[in-house]
């Protein structure tokens, strides 16, 4: 009966607002980082994220007693308010980017709008959960705590919830980009919390339709773009970020965006009479990973594209699997992203033909052992995006399971972006050479900076599954080139790294990466991924990134 009692004394109509406003502040964790995530990059706009959350949840709920005798029902009639002003706010704040450097940037641009907005929601949730659970006899430790755990855990479920919800919906209409989702979480605070000071919000309404170029058609972003020479081409929210494509008039280029990365891109101005059989790609890096058709076989004879397969992991723009499908090889490509593949067929002469798996490459690579006995000649693994690569593609158990997709004869070449100073570099140097002991790596190009402390360069793995004898290239002939100039220059690798390099292990530090710690890799990736972000902010001007 005390049960009963108990439960007819809560207030479910306050029980139900206070674990709203949770909810909606769980959702709005996720989508706080795609916003920044164009501009700042996923893994900077992760860094400081959570320590931020809790650092507001935490003022917000022992703040609250005063916020509520200061300010009274004002405080929760002000949230849909500051939720609808929040998105015009960093809209300002996030064309400073460069300014404001990173990771410094996404602090500041969440301290403007979204951090009140946290501190302002869990002092009226708390206060609205106390008010309905009416603990007051069971004394002040009960009043405070129980409420306490458990908005936190009804938090924390709710923005697991929201994670796996967005990964799935994310660009299946206009309100579910990244833009658009955070007018949605505004309306919904006004639905909980309706009153008349919504007019309030009327003037950032007016300016995100009219002036915020994330809303709507490409026409806005263009009109901001073409200054810069640039124009916007087609974009779209994906499982693995904003992806885009972008034509430079004045240069003559196009490339593929995800978040604040460039998957590729193609030259679009040549000279009259210039027909290459395949495009050219404005990265030396992408025509350096088809020299694996140039690697001998054991006994020095030279490969035969006809009757080899291939199979490519990561689409990017296309570029070498379109090669090797020129030059007549059976090749499989899987791409995780279906935007990416889409727009690579679209704007990039991807053919629409080739063979293209949307799939997670661990578990296309698991399914490949087990229900087939379908063998390579070549593999190629190409995985970098947005300043950080997917860790679990480079542990040991990984590369041992593409190394059991090789013929004996076979050839992996591995795509790596990272700082050779960095411990991760070495630690993945080392992995490979585990996995394949026979392997020449070269970068794509020789630092230009001598002052530089730091040597962050894109680098090619060449390993043969047979280390009997040492891994050597072919002389080119003409057939090799396509037509292409950019292959006449960059196919065959020039810039070798010595591997000694990297049999150094610091103190503490691990011999090779395997699934179980990859968690260890998180702190250096980050220092990586902003590396990666001065480096794209020099390929193409700020407003670019900043407008996406």
């Amino acid at each position: 009966m005390a049960i009963e009692e108990y439960i007819r004394r809560i207030d479910a109509k306050r029980l139900v607002k206070g674990v709203g406003l949770l909810f909606i502040l769980a959702l709005y964790s996720p989508v706080m980082q795609l916003v920044l995530s164009p501009v700042y990059g996923s893994l900077p706009s992760h860094l400081f994220h959570n320590f931020g959350i809790t650092l507001s949840g935490a003022a917000g709920w022992f703040l609250k007693d005063q916020i509520q005798r200061r300010f009274g029902r004002l405080a929760a009639f002000m949230l849909p308010v500051l939720a609808f002003w929040t998105p015009t706010v960093q809209y300002f704040v996030l064309q400073q980017s460069s300014k404001l450097g990173n990771p410094t940037g996404p602090i500041v641009t969440q301290i403007f709008g979204y951090y009140p907005l946290i501190m302002l929601t869990v002092a009226v949730a708390g206060k609205q959960i106390q008010y309905a659970l009416n603990l007051q006899s069971h004394g002040d430790l009960v009043v405070e705590h129980v409420p306490l755990i458990g908005s936190y855990v009804l938090y924390s479920f709710g923005e697991h919830v929201a994670r796996a919800v967005l990964a799935r919906a994310i660009g299946f209409t206009v309100l579910f980009t990244r833009a658009g989702l955070q007018f949605l979480i505004a309306a919904v605070y006004a639905v909980i919390i309706p009153s008349k000071l919504l007019l309030l919000a009327i003037p950032s309404l007016i300016f995100s339709v009219t002036y915020d170029v994330h809303i709507g058609g490409i026409g806005g972003v263009n009109s901001v773009l073409q200054k810069e020479g640039y124009s916007l081409l087609a974009r779209q929210e994906s499982n693995t970020g904003y992806i885009s494509v972008l034509e430079n008039h004045h240069d003559g280029f196009r490339v593929m965006r995800c978040d604040h990365s460039l998957l590729g891109g193609q030259w679009t101005k040549v000279t009259p009479g210039y027909h290459p059989q395949v495009e050219d790609p404005i990265y030396a890096v992408f025509v350096m990973l088809e020299a694996v058709r140039l690697v001998k076989m054991e006994h020095g004879e030279s490969r035969l594209d006809a009757g080899s397969k291939a199979l490519v992991i990561g689409l990017g723009i296309g570029t070498t699997p379109a090669a090797f499908n020129k030059h007549g090889i059976d090749t499989t490509v899987v791409e995780i992203d279906p935007v990416v593949h889409k727009f690579a067929t679209e704007y990039f002469n991807y053919p629409s033909n080739g063979v293209t798996v949307i799939d997670d490459a661990t578990r296309f690579v698991q399914k490949a052992q087990k229900s087939s006995n379908t063998q390579y000649d070549y593999i190629v693994h190409d995985v970098f995006t947005g300043g950080a690569e997917p860790a679990e593609l480079f542990t040991y158990e990984f590369l041992q399971n593409l190394n059991s997709l090789l013929r004996d004869d076979g050839v992996i070449a591995i795509n790596y972006a990272g700082d050779l100073n960095l411990y991760p570099t070495g630690l993945i140097a080392r992995t490979i050479q585990t996995v394949f002991p026979s392997c020449r790596i070269f970068r794509e190009q020789l630092p230009t900076d001598e002052n530089d402390t730091s040597d962050f360069t894109n680098m090619v793995f060449f390993c043969k599954k047979s280390s009997a004898t040492p891994l050597e290239f072919r002389d080119p002939v003409s057939a090799d080139f396509l037509g292409s100039r950019a292959r006449e220059t960059y196919l065959i690798p020039t810039h070798e790294i010595d591997p000694a390099l990297f049999k150094t292990i610091p103190e503490h530090g691990k011999r090779i990466l395997v699934d179980k710690q990859i968690g260890l890799l998180h702190g250096f990736l980050d220092r990586g991924a902003l590396k990666h972000w001065g480096i794209m902010r020099q390929v193409m001007p700020a407003v670019v990134w900043e407008t996406w």
